[in-house]
């Protein structure tokens, strides 16, 4: 069931997943196409998400942005100071910007990294997590991962992990996507991509996120131009083949699942399995590992709110649920 729309509002608009947007050259959505969005999301009562691209929008887009409630994504290097400070979501793709920028106890901080930023640069999250009270940690080339960097990458979450637990036994509940979100969830609480929401491209047509945008070529993808990637427009019918597949129901390896933090990206799925409802041995692993990481969390902090008291998460010994279907 549709829940939101993400309205790109550029080319250049800032990545806020694992995908990269490569495009260089700004093309800015039309007026009637962003009406045509707020309006088919009004119908559908689906709140608003607008990503934006570094520059400042003229005056008219502002008026009709500001004419709904809604959510702002922007970069960390946006021009836009008033838009920037007061952004809901914060995308960082710099790591200079942990150093410079003026965090607010308000807004969700994005780090997009690549695994080798990561594992030489992890410490400055450190000092971030006293700043913030939220971080989501992306990784942008969780397809290149291997087995010496599951154990690095391993490494890295016990040391945050330490930190966490620190923050939180001295009152202060600071929120790392990768450790303590999975902690609160009893069930999935995945992406839902193509399911929970949709995105509406700067060329006026409707896609299944940013992602599918990023990679398309005349609304298919390039490396399997059978496969569709516009799925409609705002005032036409909407044509997505196989929906089902990205419901959890039809994901057999991910309905049985429990690391429910999971953001089960069906873009990334797609990309590695060539199926949206199959996930790849990277990102599973990456996804459980972080899971276990949380568990061994969770003990730390148990004894410092009393709200933690009921919540388990049960020891597993795989690290890939493909490895635990004993029908197969």
């Amino acid at each position: 069931m549709l829940q939101y729309l993400i309205i790109q509002l550029c080319d250049t608009s800032t990545s806020f997943c694992h995908y990269d947007n490569g495009k260089v050259e700004p093309r800015l959505i039309g007026l009637d196409d962003l009406k045509k969005g707020i309006k088919f999301a009004m119908k559908q009562n689906l709140m608003i998400q607008f990503l934006y691209p570094d520059y400042v929008l003229p005056e008219q887009y502002k008026e009709v942005i500001n004419s709904i409630d809604h959510n702002d994504i922007v970069s960390s290097t946006c021009e836009d100071t008033m838009l920037r400070d007061n952004a809901d979501i914060v995308v960082m793709s710099d790591w200079t910007a942990l150093s410079y920028y003026d965090f607010r106890d308000d807004s969700i901080y994005v780090l997009r990294t690549s695994k080798a930023d990561l594992f030489d640069r992890y410490q400055f999250i450190k000092d971030t997590l006293k700043k913030v009270y939220r971080l989501n940690i992306v990784l942008t080339d969780i397809d290149s991962f291997n087995e010496s960097d599951y154990k690095k990458y391993n490494q890295i979450l016990s040391v945050l992990a330490d930190e966490v637990a620190e923050s939180f036994n001295h009152g202060n509940g600071v929120q790392l996507n990768v450790l303590t979100d999975r902690i609160v969830l009893n069930r999935m609480n995945n992406c839902e991509a193509g399911n929970s929401h949709l995105t509406l491209a700067p060329d006026g047509k409707l896609y299944i996120c940013p992602a599918f945008y990023a990679e398309h070529k005349d609304g298919k993808d390039e490396k399997y131009p059978e496969y569709e990637y516009c799925i409609g427009e705002p005032q036409n019918e909407i044509v997505l083949p196989n929906a089902n597949l990205y419901k959890l129901e039809y994901s057999p390896l991910c309905r049985t699942c429990d690391a429910y933090h999971c953001k089960r990206c069906v873009w990334l799925s797609k990309k590695l399995t060539l199926e949206v409802n199959t996930p790849s041995h990277e990102q599973c692993v990456v996804s459980h590992l972080e899971r276990n990481m949380s568990r061994d969390l969770l003990e730390k902090i148990r004894n410092s709110n009393e709200n933690l008291s009921g919540i388990e998460i049960p020891a597993i010994d795989y690290l890939d649920p493909f490895d635990n279907r004993k029908e197969w």
